[in-house]
């Protein structure tokens, strides 16, 4: 008869949660100049563009980052 379809090509993706800078330095007790300079040297997770100089980190990142620090 007709193909079989993949059922994880149709299963619904969840979108990441995205926080802003405010957020992200509370949950890390950083500064911005800090983590600025920590994601210049690769120490911490980059943000992404949401448009012109907006940016935000997936919260899952942040989080990873965390738990690495804390190990």
């Amino acid at each position: 008869m007709g193909e079989a379809i993949d059922p994880a090509a149709t299963a619904p993706r969840k979108a990441p949660r995205l926080i802003r800078l405010p957020e992200v330095k509370h949950r890390v007790g950083l500064g911005r100049s800090t983590i600025y300079r920590w994601m210049a040297e690769g120490r911490f997770p980059k943000p992404v563009q949401l448009g012109g100089y907006a940016v935000a980190w997936v919260e899952e990142d942040v989080e990873n980052w965390i738990e690495t620090v804390r190990s």
